[in-house]
């Protein structure tokens, strides 16, 4: 290993022109953090003291660069390094365009978040990405521009800078699987010069990406059938795991992992505090597997992180691995890499439970899915949400459903027809996405509002909409609510009239934020305002519940009445249980279970009220009650 006095010195030549004080608090840090560096980048590279000394170069330089209310930022985080777990945070996600027209506009309806309780704001792909059909921005052409319509990089420093002042945290998207076919990196790969083409996995003939093919899902068959791609230009067979125009990275490469670093730290520096890891799960290949979830990501992701750490520590890492149940606590960290690689991940597991529980009226089979999902670091924090800008797929697990009396194939098949409609009863106005009828994969599309029932609004309706959102907000981490789910907006009608869209129904539910719904927030004889409303009281309630702090576990009730789920969350300041009625008529829960989690005298913080019993001792929950029970 290089020696310490060698690897500040490495950094000394980007920090000569900062005070002393200055320079201590960079040394201090690689001090800090420089095992976790070296010991990741020697579980993915052959020749890890080259590349630590290139990453700590890029970490002074930055860090050097970084603005003097930026440094103050990073002073503040990592006096509280859980910040992000208080019971305050509250998130929203958008595409900019379709919330405020541009990054200036975004400025002009912080009155609008701000009313809702926001204080994690999520913009959706903005930086520059290929012409035409780009997968809703996530075929990147170029990581340090952004989209033109939406602005300039000042304009997102700028936005970045306001939104401090209003204690909201931005959050943006950066692609690591894959840049886009006009990427500058791909442009030189196609032109011969051999050091760009080592940036991706081209193969001169079919034999490996054969022997690939036979483990690999994929992920887009409707559209983009298989993982390689022909390019003539290239003369070689690309790895395209999403599109043909969006080009596989080969991470193995340390010129690609100093790239992303730098890139990363740009941004930080431009004030962006969480950076969603896209496709982070797919950037390691490794053959005969599913090229998915392998050891290295975790290590690659240790590696980035470190490097955000010593330089910018007030940045984050969001996961986004959308996998088996079993996977994700991976991202959070687990072993050699606990603490040290995501701080978010997204709990797919809970929104995929909230639709089963739902459409069943039972919550078994949630019961057993998240009772048995492995505990989270204390450091980790969930990202919950009843749905994103993707679709939903139905990712229950075989063993979670054997071992509750039902076929996951069969209970997948029926949540897909429940919410596309084609299911006896079902209130749902779903879209079918990518029915692949070799697997039976059959994802949904569609609104919250869609898919719960409200797109012919009734009072039902209303309340799983209000129930649904109470678990993900009773959940602790960070509950996140998609633009217009807010208002209970519908599917866009019109999704395939805008060009590039019209075979991608996902559009349908990313509709531009209805300005008419939206002046409606405030007004509770609409159904905009009953749920904007409904909303906003949760986010209320919820900051000041200590019990909802996400270092605290989520313990699920094995034994409840089937229509009952209920949450335990034991934290220093006392306990929380959420009682959830996942059904259209009263279900009981004994009051004496309360007293045995120490409530003595029980007081649902939601509705403001005490909770009694009768004379047999049981608590009513009113059909689609959600209470979140404490002690008075």
């Amino acid at each position: 290993m290089v020696a310490p006095h060698d690897v500040q010195a490495r950094a000394a030549r980007h920090l000569a022109g900062l005070s002393a004080g200055r320079q201590q608090s960079f040394a201090l840090r690689l001090d800090r953090w420089w095992e976790d560096l070296y010991t990741a980048l020697a579980a993915t590279h052959s020749q890890p003291d080259a590349v630590a000394l290139r990453l700590v170069e890029s970490a002074a330089a930055a860090y050097a660069a970084r603005s003097e209310d930026l440094h103050r930022l990073d002073e503040q985080r990592l006096l509280t390094p859980d910040w992000l777990q208080q019971p305050r945070m509250f998130g929203y996600a958008a595409y900019t365009e379709r919330f405020a027209e541009d990054l200036a506009g975004i400025t002009d309806r912080l009155d609008y978040l701000e009313d809702l309780g926001v204080t994690y704001l999520h913009l959706m792909p903005l930086l520059q990405p290929r012409p035409g059909d780009n997968d809703g921005g996530y075929a990147v052409a170029d990581y340090r521009t952004v989209r033109p319509d939406l602005g300039t990089t000042d304009d997102l420093r700028e936005l970045t800078a306001t939104l401090r002042e209003k204690g909201i945290s931005l959050v943006i998207d950066l692609v690591l699987n894959h840049v886009a076919r006009e990427h500058d990196w791909a442009a030189k790969a196609r032109a011969g010069d051999p050091t760009y083409r080592d940036y991706f996995l081209i193969h001169p003939d079919r034999t490996l990406p054969d022997a690939y093919e036979a483990t690999l899902p994929e992920v887009f068959p409707d559209f983009a059938p298989g993982n390689f791609t022909w390019d003539e230009e290239t003369q070689g067979w690309v790895w395209t795991t999403f599109n043909e125009w969006q080009w596989d990275l080969n991470w193995a490469n340390p010129d690609v992992l100093v790239e992303f670093a730098d890139i990363i730290l740009f941004l930080a520096n431009l004030g962006v505090e969480v950076l969603r890891l896209d496709a982070i799960a797919f950037i390691w290949k490794r053959l005969g597997t599913n090229c998915q979830n392998q050891p290295e990501v975790h290590a690659i992701t240790q590696v980035l992180r470190t490097v955000a750490r010593i330089a910018a520590p007030a940045l984050v890492f969001k996961a986004e691995a959308i996998v088996g149940p079993r996977d994700l606590v991976q991202y959070l960290g687990l072993g050699a890499h606990a603490g040290r690689v995501s701080d978010l991940a997204y709990h797919n597991s809970l929104m995929v439970q909230i639709w089963s529980m739902l459409a069943t009226h039972n919550t078994v089979l949630a019961r057993q899915a998240l009772g048995a999902l492995p505990p989270t670091p204390t450091t980790g924090t969930w990202i919950t949400y009843l749905r994103c800008h993707d679709d939903i797929g139905w990712a229950i697990d075989d063993g979670d459903a054997a071992a509750v009396g039902l076929n996951g194939y069969d209970h997948r098949r029926f949540l897909a027809d429940w919410y596309d409609g084609d299911f006896p009863g079902s209130w749902a106005d779903g879209l079918v996405f990518q029915f692949n009828p070799d697997t039976g994969d059959k994802r949904i599309s569609g609104t919250a509002a869609s898919l719960i029932g409200l797109a012919h609004p009734s009072a039902a309706g209303l309340a799983r909409m209000f129930l649904a959102h109470a678990i993900v907000v009773g959940w602790g981490g960070v509950p996140v609510i998609w633009s217009g789910d807010e208002l209970a907006q519908p599917n866009d009608p019109f999704w395939r009239d805008e060009p590039g869209h019209e075979d991608d129904n996902r559009w349908a539910h990313r509709p531009r934020l209805d300005r008419d719904r939206a002046d409606q927030r405030a007004d509770l004889d609409t159904v905009a305002g009953k749920v904007f409303q409904g909303i906003a009281h949760l986010a209320r309630v919820r900051a000041r519940l200590p019990q909802l702090h996400a270092s605290a576990s989520s313990e699920v009730l094995p034994d409840t009445d089937d229509g009952v789920l209920a949450v335990v969350r034991r934290h220093a300041s006392g306990t929380l249980v959420g009682l959830y009625n996942v059904t259209p008529e009263a279900r009981a829960f004994p009051l004496h279970r309360l007293h045995e989690l120490g409530l003595d005298a029980p007081y649902d913080a939601i509705g403001a009220h005490q909770i009694t019993a009768g004379a047999d001792g049981l608590i009513w929950l009113p059909a689609y009650a959600a209470w979140w029970v404490v002690e008075a």
